[in-house]
């Protein structure tokens, strides 16, 4: 059988809904001890045990009710009194909905695209990158993520976004900037953000109030010029810049 943490890592990077409840303490008889673990499904499937019967039902339902919340929990069960399990013992287990790692959509794999990965890849996003150039990917530190290698427009459209996904937009030509962005601004997504100078995202945000492409509120919502303002220069500046953002949006929505 798989181990509980390896089966966790996988749900991580599959974005299933989960949680994992670790029995933390006990108190007179009781069908499992002190580190005994399952994982709870969204849908309420089980992996693993902490020894079945009407504690695990309740444990189960409870664990539900804090993958909904994304909160974790620390919860009593007292088995004779609250469940009518003749061991009469007690049981406080630990619930931890298992997070997804953040996806992370990187479209130009370019100085400044593969800068973004490398910082980002130590942060625990989940990296793909998408660039149609010829030979684009060959260099060996790209075997490190997922390369999409074809057309910019084709890519997002066979792609899934949620709201999970961070988007950053660093092509080597404003027009494919601009045209990805408006593919993908009304998607699903936790942060989407646009590389250009000030000049070039004032001009866009008014051609796309104009065209009816996106709203004021809408373009208000897109990081653009992409990135923690500071005097960045070079493509590992400009990257550190925009990984800040990433942090800083990642964790505003976590305590949230």
């Amino acid at each position: 059988m798989q181990s509980i943490y390896s089966k966790a890592e996988e749900i991580r990077n599959e974005h299933c809904g989960a949680a994992i409840c670790i029995v933390i303490e006990t108190s007179g008889s009781t069908p499992r001890k002190t580190g005994a673990k399952m994982i709870v499904y969204y849908g309420g499937a089980i992996y693993g045990s902490i020894g079945g019967g009407s504690v695990e039902k309740e444990v189960t339902l409870k664990a539900v009710e804090i993958i909904k919340t994304g909160k974790p929990a620390k919860c009593s069960f007292s088995l004779e009194k609250d469940l009518g399990m003749h061991c009469g013992g007690g049981m406080e287990v630990y619930i931890e909905p298992i997070n997804p790692s953040q996806k992370l959509f990187i479209f130009g794999a370019g100085h400044i695209g593969k800068a973004v990965a490398k910082l980002a890849k130590e942060l625990d996003f989940n990296i793909t990158l998408f660039d149609p150039r010829e030979n684009i990917f060959n260099e060996k530190e790209f075997e490190s993520y997922t390369c999409i290698n074809k057309d910019y427009f084709k890519a997002i459209e066979e792609t899934l976004f949620d709201e999970n996904t961070y988007c950053v937009i660093v092509t080597p030509k404003h027009s494919f900037d601009e045209d990805i962005l408006e593919k993908i601004a009304k998607k699903s997504h936790a942060y989407l953000g646009m590389i250009g100078s000030k000049t070039k995202v004032d001009l866009l945000k008014k051609r796309f109030e104009k065209e009816k492409i996106l709203t004021a509120g809408e373009l208000e919502k897109i990081d653009m010029p992409i990135g923690i303002k500071f005097a960045a220069e070079t493509p590992q500046e400009i990257a550190i810049s925009i990984v800040a953002k990433l942090i800083d949006v990642r964790n505003n929505i976590n305590r949230n």
